[in-house]
């Protein structure tokens, strides 16, 4: 087995999840057996790893080392899924404006508003406080 590949027991989805998502869908009439939630799950993975290994190849073919969600499309396109197709545009365009307005995390360096010259003088002094007291608390005892 090489290491891309992963024995099929390793591979699943959260099986609360896919209860609430079932839950959300049919009828609040209707019994969802764990058998056959589980036997959903079994496709979902089936699924996945179908549509991940063709959209692989393709990003393969075209000499891509990442998976881009035209390669996606493409596979579902290739596999005979062409009703999922626009349905997942339109979630990738969802994806991508809901990154549009995500706020850009700042790090800690950006938020001190100093330069960095400033912050090696500042962690400089700090060091040399620290040094001073380590020598005084020595001296002490």
């Amino acid at each position: 087995m090489s290491d891309r590949e992963i024995a099929s027991d390793d591979l699943s989805l959260p099986k609360a999840t896919v209860q609430k998502i079932v839950s959300e869908i049919i009828p609040s009439d209707l019994v969802f057996s764990r058998d056959a939630r589980d036997a959903l799950i079994e496709c979902c993975v089936e699924f996945i790893g179908l549509i991940s290994t063709q959209a692989n190849d393709i990003a393969e073919n075209e000499t891509k080392k990442t998976i881009a969600s035209e390669h996606v499309i493409k596979a579902l396109q290739e596999l005979g899924f062409s009703d999922y197709i626009e349905p997942v545009r339109e979630v990738i365009q969802e994806h991508k404006e809901s990154q549009k307005g995500r706020e850009r995390k700042i790090g800690k360096f950006e938020a001190s508003g100093m330069t960095e010259e400033e912050l090696l003088r500042k962690q400089e002094e700090l060091f040399g406080l620290a040094r001073s007291k380590l020598q005084h608390d020595e001296a002490v005892q």
